[in-house]
């Protein structure tokens, strides 16, 4: 008791700056209660290197670790609560909370209308969620690490951050791992997503009915999907790598006015994909209605290059490198699109044309797909049927006659080299 006296009052006497805010030191739990209670907006609580029961901060303070601190949950609710706005927490190790979704188990998990919260150098291990926010304003989250519980079941464990009905989120160069989604929002207005890394989980980003938000310069490996724009407006998706996923690269799902630019996509390949139920993995999958601009990315090596179905022929793709898949598009439909754009097309490794005026622009429209093609798709079936001379001689007469000009996916200047540097899956490691 003495000793937690003297070091609070000692706080007080050598711990004051300039704005009279208080820092306290504490080494224990009792302590830590006491300095809860007892500071005032703007003092600082540090925590001397231990093991840390929970606790809830109800004042606006900061509180930050000092050589190797841990907040403990044993297994049960949530590390550590904030329910106070302008709220600092940095360097703190948190880790065992508990794995209740329903009730929101959370290593950090912030209260209704407690904004501007500022999480840095956390280090966050449990089954439930990393961060939670719900209905706040102004969450940064900056250098943190973030690791689920790899013995559940993908969809039972909590997401890295989920934030719903959250304005002005950003996170910034941190680690999530063997989570449910890496980032998940829901309507969220305005969020910024820079230099984080995503393994081992269902998406990397998933966004839900959101607006205006930016990702720029993540990474994804080994993960179900990297980038899920969904039912989301305005969303800028920018040099973002990814490489060995199953379903997608870039999922845009009734997404509107979105801009996808300069993103690498590698190796997407779905095991268990079927031909007939269009489960193939795809390097880009646009699925329902949206006009999005597309350029400058490389889908490369996957099962399916660029997906299409669903009413998204409105999208404005050109300039992008088609490398090396199975299947260069999918495209059921027969709808006339063209993916070109002021007289910029995209580049394919699979077209087989000539620029002979040395423009680097092919001299003949390229079509990744025929008539064939569909029916194929349409009755999986007769795949056997594919590479019969009667289907070769079908193929070729169809070509000579442009049986199927104006049909599905036509580029009318396919570009004769990559738009972007292109240095395959090395580019995914840098």
């Amino acid at each position: 008791m003495m000793k937690g006296c003297l070091g609070l009052l000692l706080a007080f006497v050598l711990g004051t700056n300039a704005a009279d805010a208080t820092v306290y030191r504490v080494a224990d739990d009792a302590q830590l209660a006491r300095a809860l209670q007892q500071a005032v907006e703007e003092d600082e609580l540090v925590l001397e290197p231990g093991v840390y029961a929970p606790f809830t901060i109800e004042k606006e303070i900061t509180v930050r670790g000092e050589g190797g601190v841990v907040v403990d949950a044993k297994g049960k609710g949530s590390g550590i609560i904030v329910k106070s706005a302008y709220v600092k927490l940095k360097d703190l190790h948190i880790r065992n909370f508990g794995g209740d979704l329903y009730e929101r188990d959370a290593g950090v998990r912030v209260w209704q209308h407690k904004n501007y919260i500022h999480l840095e150098n956390l280090t966050i291990e449990g089954p439930g969620f990393g961060i939670r926010a719900d209905s706040m304003g102004g969450l940064t989250v900056k250098n943190c690490a973030v690791q689920g519980d790899a013995s559940r079941h993908i969809l039972d464990r909590g997401d890295g951050i989920y934030a719903k009905y959250v304005t002005n989120l950003k996170v910034f160069d941190s680690r999530f791992a063997r989570t449910r989604d890496g980032i998940y929002i829901e309507n969220v207005d305005g969020s910024e997503f820079v230099g984080n890394y995503f393994t081992e989980a269902q998406y990397g980003i998933h966004w839900m009915y959101s607006r205006n938000s930016k990702a720029v310069k993540n990474r994804a490996e080994n993960v179900v999907g990297a980038w899920a724009v969904m039912s989301t407006n305005r969303a800028d998706v920018y040099d973002n790598v990814s490489y060995d996923t199953v379903e997608f690269g870039i999922l845009l799902n009734v997404a509107d006015a979105c801009r996808i630019k300069n993103n690498r996509v590698y190796d997407v390949h779905n095991p268990r994909g079927q031909k007939l139920l269009d489960t193939e993995g795809k390097a880009l999958f646009i699925y329902g209605p949206g006009v999005n601009q597309i350029t400058k990315n490389v889908f490369s090596t996957s099962d399916v290059g660029i997906g299409l179905a669903m009413s998204g022929e409105a999208n404005q793709i050109w300039e992008n490198a088609i490398v090396d898949n199975k299947i260069q598009v999918r495209y059921v439909g027969e709808a006339p699109l063209q993916w070109s754009r002021k007289g910029k097309g995209n580049y394919w490794s699979s077209y087989l044309g000539w620029d002979l005026n040395h423009d680097k622009i092919g001299d003949k429209p390229y079509q990744p797909n025929d008539s064939l093609d569909r029916i194929f798709w349409i009755y999986p079936e007769a795949q056997f049927l594919m590479d019969s001379p009667v289907v070769a001689l079908l193929r070729w007469l169809a070509d000579q006659f442009e049986i199927d000009r104006g049909k599905g996916v036509t580029d009318a200047y396919p570009l004769m080299l990559p738009p972007i540097t292109y240095e395959g899956r090395r580019d995914a490691h840098r």
